[in-house]
């Protein structure tokens, strides 16, 4: 089957993560780059919304899944993103997933982790 990759660069938001006590007490912020392979079903009909994945609503899901709670570990923090966008939108193929905290380090511009799965084919 055909696919569509929808792209996020750098999706910006401050969130609660980190296993120091610094980083227990307050937000930082989270830049988030998202690769989702999504299968086609049908032909675009450009007055239709309804008719592609709508991507207003994974960046809603990205946002819910990194601001809800507190999160130690930033690889954990990756497979949650990626497992909600798999278990909310059946039409996605593949996620990959990049978190990255920008001012973990000052000697460098960001660390982060990186998840990709794949569904499994029916």
């Amino acid at each position: 089957m055909p696919t569509r990759r929808i792209i996020f660069n750098r999706l910006a938001l401050d969130a609660r993560i980190g296993i120091l006590e610094h980083e227990r007490r307050a937000t930082q912020p989270l830049h988030i780059d998202a690769e989702i392979d999504v299968d086609i079903q049908r032909q675009v009909d450009d007055h239709d919304i309804h008719t592609v994945l709508d991507y207003r609503q994974i960046r809603e899901a990205i946002v819910e899944e990194c601001t809800q709670a507190h999160v130690n570990l930033i690889e954990t923090l990756t497979e949650q993103v990626a497992d909600r966008l798999m278990r909310d939108f059946s039409e996605i193929r593949a996620v990959r997933i990049r978190i990255s905290k920008p001012m973990a380090f000052s000697d460098c511009a960001a660390v982060g982790v990186e998840t990709f799965i794949t569904r499994s084919p029916s």
